[in-house]
């Protein structure tokens, strides 16, 4: 197996499932609905939604990177959080169908890069490529294991 395939793995189990550390993405997911995904059941912590939406930018902004372009995003910002526009539950299956969509994107964009530039900065000044490959898989897990929590204070 090569380190490309390797990453698409380690993808796959974070966003899809079989991850060694438990639900994945898509597992923990499950059965949530636009009510429960708007829900705070936190106080000052973000919604299951603007995680999901959150996920999508990020997965976006390494597609985006491996493809060129530098996708600056400001942290804490709009840009980084969206905010849903409605809550109905039509947007919701929307949002993950656009975060599916997204993913998808990520995986081509990933099993098209040369194993000779896992090494290289992905832009200068920034990390390599193989680190920002597995900072998307790790910020998966991190928001997902973000969303079991909230899933439980749902209970």
């Amino acid at each position: 197996m090569s380190e490309i395939e390797r990453i698409l793995d380690q993808l796959k189990r974070a966003f899809e499932g079989n991850a060694w550390h438990g639900p994945s993405v898509q597992e923990v997911l499950t059965g949530v609905s636009a009510e429960q995904a708007h829900a705070r059941p936190l106080a000052n912590a973000h919604s299951i939604w603007e995680l999901v939406r959150h996920i999508a930018v990020w997965e976006d902004v390494g597609r985006r990177r491996l493809s060129g372009d530098r996708a600056q995003i400001e942290i804490s910002s709009p840009q980084d959080w969206p905010p849903p526009e409605n809550t109905s539950e039509a947007a919701w299956e929307q949002a993950k169908e656009a975060l599916n969509r997204g993913h998808q994107a990520l995986v081509e964009a990933i099993a098209r890069t040369p194993e000779s530039r896992l090494d290289e900065p992905i832009f200068e000044g920034m990390s390599t490529v193989y680190v920002t490959m597995h900072g998307v898989i790790q910020h998966d897990l991190y928001h997902a294991g973000q969303i079991a929590m909230l899933k439980k204070g749902l209970k």
